[in-house]
């Protein structure tokens, strides 16, 4: 996320269109190893005896220096990885050894795999015939007997397992910018928990590398972080401060860099990770395949396979390339760079080769975990349209004297395009004394998943036989609103919106309509256990997933949650650096207040609260008196929010209760030095029942450590 203030041939379609959706304890090793070409990776078949490891193993790590990886667990498999280069050669062989023991004296599994140089020396094996809700350890070695580093991996359980699910869901990490400390603080409380309060996986939710990347000798610092020497992108371009890859290269450079972190490589080789792109893989205002910078948009066809490309050879995930069976190279399909000049109904830029492009990697997909919990995963980033409000005929509707309030009212009209009011958009959209034109006016409402997706996202909410349906969303769903209607007179010109104020767009808090058709089929289904985890907002939040908020009806229809960044810089963090200190409206943001180390984070109110509570906190302090003058129907939605938090989130999901655990971590300017990742700020759970059908869920709060009194 970024803020205004900076600047298978031969596989039956079964396999194609299921691969990860499927229970894997039925298939037979036949059936894995067609599984495995559709996902272009190599087979690792369990004989489920179990002998003493056979590899003259002795660890090398300079030779894997990117380490090893496991990815999507299931019952019965999962894929593994690592980076072996071979220098001077087009391709290499390795070993991969699968066992029940860190000692290797129990292998249960053991095959060759090569790596090639037109992969960049990544492999893929899916390890499969293994037994469900299992530890398993793995590594692998050249014929001198090299070794990786050892991982410890998990399979998931199987379908009739009534255990708990526990996994921890987090985004955003910045190497360039910050340390990733949380994972040091994740290692430390599972490496101490008893095995059955263990993670079972990490479910990231994007922006696992920053495409955008500065150079210490041009920037020294940014706000108060120090900018850390990641090494200069090949064939970069450079825009505004950042440089940019345009290459596949570039982005192998990138994710080789971000892997060098000790911290995100011990999470890779301690936890299976279920990945799933944001917009940081790809292009920071990207969409499809065009990308914007200072502006102007730019078709970007070949950089966008570049980035599906790299993300496929350094993330293990059970996702379907297009291009070919290889089991060792993504084989990426040639698109030339052209202008998409034209769009279809619902958006999608028709263009040959932005098609070729969006579609050369496909990871949304389905992944269940028992007979409790379903991930619904899905992509938001390649099929979306242009976000209306940032285009430049939108300008107008936003002033500085309002800093990022968006009228409700305009945001609405510019999301529904020509199904507004019924079929009858306004030709212009009218903002006190502003007109802009209706450019929206016949164009279809806004989609973020795109028409094919959506369809199978739908349908998968229908069909899921799980207890707890988890959309796992790379952006935030929940709504984000303030109430300037409300400023007290004299403090500013008068707010010249109809009411309330949205935040701009780029997720779900504004795509009202494509949220509406969504929360429309839980409702009319009688769906429930419908909860959703996402990131990309570098912020805390707990509340209700519900299509409106008053004067419309608030009906939620399932419980929501966003995470906090593992490192990335926050709101809250660039209104503390860039917000003038005489703007009126800036006890809105921040509290300055006499004998307090730094600013507080008012904003948090505002967008709970609302303003006139904002204010009296910041001019009193009295957290009971901001109360006080909450607004009530600004966000019933909300239960808790931290604009400025840092850490990850813990779900652990039962039959019968769904718990989401917030662990926020100081800012993470600097590596911490202890074991345990540094202090905590704070750890706060929120639990929901699971709810019968067209009931209301109810959240139950409870601060298990720290002052959050500026967040409930």
């Amino acid at each position: 996320m970024c803020f205004h203030y900076e600047p298978i041939i031969g596989i039956s379609s079964r396999f194609v269109c299921h691969i990860g959706q499927i229970e894997m304890s039925k298939l037979s090793r036949r059936e894995f190893l067609e599984s495995a070409v559709a996902l272009g990776a190599t087979l690792a078949w369990s004989a489920g005896s179990a002998k003493s490891g056979a590899i003259d193993w002795r660890e090398r790590r300079d030779l894997y220096p990117e380490g090893v990886a496991s990815g999507d667990p299931q019952s019965t498999s999962v894929l593994l990885w690592t980076r072996r280069p071979f220098p001077g050669a087009a391709a290499g062989r390795l070993v991969v050894e699968v066992a029940l023991d860190a000692g290797f004296t129990k292998v249960v599994s053991r095959t060759t795999v090569r790596v090639l140089a037109k992969s960049d020396w990544t492999c893929r094996v899916l390890a499969a015939g293994l037994k469900p809700r299992t530890e398993y350890w793995y590594r692998f070695a050249d014929s001198d007997g090299n070794g990786s580093r050892i991982g410890r991996t998990l399979t998931g359980p199987d379908e009739r397992d009534p255990r708990p699910v526990r996994f921890a869901f987090v985004s955003c990490q910045s190497v360039n910018e910050g340390a990733q400390n949380a994972y040091r603080r994740m290692i430390f409380e599972d490496e101490r928990h008893d095995p059955a309060e263990r993670l079972d996986f990490i479910l990231h939710l994007g922006d696992f590398i920053y495409e955008i990347v500065e150079y210490p000798a041009e920037l020294k610092t940014r706000y108060d972080r120090t900018i850390v020497d990641i090494g200069e992108i090949p064939d970069g371009r450079k825009v505004l401060d950042f440089h940019v890859p345009t290459t596949v290269d570039g982005y192998r450079f990138v994710y080789r860099a971000y892997l060098h972190d000790p911290d995100i490589q011990d999470a890779r080789a301690r936890f299976p990770f279920v990945g799933m792109w944001d917009n940081h893989e790809f292009s920071w205002q990207g969409w499809q395949s065009n990308v914007k910078y200072e502006g102007k948009v730019e078709p970007a066809q070949a950089i966008k396979v570049a980035a599906n490309q790299a993300w496929f050879e350094y993330i293990p995930a059970r996702i379907r390339k297009v291009s070919g069976p290889s089991l060792e190279a993504f084989d990426p399909p040639h698109v030339v760079t052209a202008p998409v000049p034209a769009v279809d109904a619902e958006g999608l830029g028709m263009e040959p080769n932005n098609l070729v492009a969006i579609n050369s990697l496909i990871a949304y997909r389905k992944l269940k975990f028992g007979p409790h919990v379903e991930l619904i995963i899905t992509d938001m980033r390649s099929f979306r349209m242009e976000d209306a409000i940032d285009r430049p005929e939108a300008s107008a509707l936003v002033s500085n004297e309002f800093p990022d309030f968006y009228p409700q009212e305009a945001m609405e009209i510019l999301d529904a395009g020509r199904e507004f009011d019924g079929g009858h958009p306004p030709p212009t959209i009218r903002v006190g004394d502003v007109s802009v034109e209706n450019f929206r006016r016949s164009g279809a409402p806004y989609t973020i998943l795109g028409k094919t997706q959506k369809h199978w996202f739908k349908d998968a909410l229908r069909t899921s036989t799980a207890t707890w349906k988890i959309w796992a969303a790379t952006v935030g769903t929940l709504d984000w609103r303030a109430d300037p209607q409300n400023l007290p007179d004299g403090m500013t010109r008068r707010w010249p919106g109809a009411g309330y104020a949205g935040f701009g767009g780029g997720d779900f808090s504004s795509a009202y309509c494509e949220r509406a058709e969504i929360y429309d089929l839980i409702r009319q289904q009688g769906i429930t256990g419908f909860a959703t985890v996402a990131g990309d907002r570098h912020s805390f939040w707990a509340g209700y997933a519900a299509k409106g908020l008053p004067p419309q009806a608030f009906d939620p229809v399932g419980i929501a949650f966003v995470t906090g960044s593992i490192s990335a810089a926050g709101l809250v963090e660039a209104v503390e650096h860039s917000f003038p200190a005489d703007h009126p409206l800036r006890p809105l943001y921040l509290a300055d207040r006499a004998g307090h180390q730094g600013p507080e984070a008012t904003i948090n109110l505002t967008l709970h609260r609302g303003v006139r509570s904002a204010i009296e906190y910041a001019t009193s302090g009295d957290i009971d008196a901001a109360r006080a003058k909450t607004n009530p129907d600004l966000s019933p939605h909300l239960e808790f929010i931290d604009m400025g938090g840092h850490g990850y989130s813990v779900v652990t999901a039962t039959r019968d209760e769904f718990r989401t655990e917030f662990v926020c971590i100081p800012r993470p300017v600097q590596r911490a030095t202890t074991p345990d990742g540094g202090p905590l700020r704070y750890r706060v759970v929120h639990s929901a029942k699971l709810w019968k059908s067209h009931e209301r869920p109810t959240l139950v709060r409870q601060v298990l450590e720290g002052d959050v009194r500026l967040s409930i």
